[in-house]
C-alpha cells in the first residue's frame, strides 16, 4: 500500500506528458532551419517537441538539437531561445508555435521564418553576409534584414507589428499565401498591442518600405500598410522587451 502514492504520481505526470498533442492542435510558426540543426539555448517554462513523421510530443530541455520538420510549442508562462548556425537568436514568447526547417546550415546559409501568429524577437548576426538571407514572414509582410535586433508580432486577425531596434529592414507586402509543406489548425488567440496611430496606408499589391532604427510599421489585417513611423522607449517597454534586452546584452 505504501507504493500507492507513488503510483498516481506517475500515473498524473504521465497524463502531463500525453496531453499537449491534443491541445496544442493549433496553427504554428515555421521557422526554416539547415541540416546542421538550432539548438536550444534558454527555455523558462516549459516547450514541447513534435519531431517529423511521429504522433508523440516530447518535453524539450535546453541544448537539445531540433531538426528539419521539427514542430515546438511554448508553453503557458513560457519563453524559448534558439540559436542558429550563424549564430543568430530567434526568442518565443508564451503560446508560440513553430516548425523548423531549414537554420542557413545548408550551402545557401538563409534562414527563413514564417509566422501564423505569435511574438518573436531577432538578433540576426552579421556575419550573414550579402549572399545569406534572413527573412520573417507572417501572412501579409515579409522582412528581409541583415545584422540587426528586431521583433515582430503577428496577430490572430492577420495583422502585424513590426518594431526595429538596430539596424534597419525591408518590409515587403505579399500578394499569395506563404508557402506551407503541412496542414496546419487555427491559430492562437492572443491580445494584440494598443492601437498603432497612423492614417497612412499602402496599397496591398505591391509594397516595400524600410524601416529604421526605432521606427515601426503596422501592417493591417487586410494587407494595407501603415507608413513607418518612431516609437519611444516608453511605449514600447514591458516584461518582454525588457527580457530580450537583457539576454541581448548578454551575448
Amino acid at each position: 500500500m505504501k507504493y500507492k502514492p507513488i503510483f498516481f504520481l506517475l500515473f498524473a505526470a504521465l497524463l502531463t506528458w500525453l496531453a499537449p498533442g491534443a491541445s496544442f492542435a493549433r496553427k504554428p510558426l515555421a521557422v526554416k532551419a539547415g541540416k546542421g540543426g538550432a539548438v536550444v539555448t534558454h527555455l523558462d517554462g516549459q516547450a514541447q517537441v513534435l519531431p517529423q513523421g511521429e504522433k508523440a510530443w516530447r518535453m524539450l530541455a535546453e541544448k537539445a538539437n531540433l531538426r528539419g520538420g521539427d514542430e515546438v510549442v511554448v508553453g503557458g508562462n513560457s519563453r524559448l531561445e534558439i540559436t542558429l548556425a550563424d549564430n543568430s537568436r530567434l526568442r518565443f514568447a508564451a503560446e508560440s508555435r513553430f516548425i523548423v526547417e531549414r537554420d542557413g546550415a545548408d550551402k545557401g546559409g538563409d534562414v527563413k521564418v514564417h509566422i501564423a501568429v505569435g511574438r518573436t524577437w531577432a538578433n540576426v548576426s552579421k556575419s550573414m553576409g550579402l549572399k545569406r538571407k534572413f527573412e520573417i514572414s507572417c501572412n501579409n509582410a515579409v522582412t528581409g534584414v541583415r545584422g540587426t535586433i528586431y521583433r515582430l508580432n503577428a496577430h490572430s486577425d492577420a495583422s502585424a507589428l513590426v518594431r526595429v531596434y538596430e539596424g534597419e529592414i525591408a518590409v515587403t507586402g505579399v500578394t499569395k499565401a506563404a508557402e506551407s509543406g503541412r496542414t496546419l489548425g487555427p491559430p492562437v488567440k492572443i491580445p494584440g498591442p494598443r492601437k498603432i496611430a497612423g492614417p497612412h496606408k499602402v496599397s496591398r499589391e505591391e509594397w516595400t518600405v524600410i524601416v529604421r532604427s526605432m521606427q515601426q510599421v503596422y501592417i493591417r489585417a487586410d494587407g494595407s500598410a501603415d507608413k513607418p513611423r518612431t516609437f519611444s522607449v516608453e511605449e514600447d517597454r514591458d516584461a518582454w522587451v525588457d527580457w530580450n534586452r537583457s539576454r541581448d546584452r548578454a551575448l
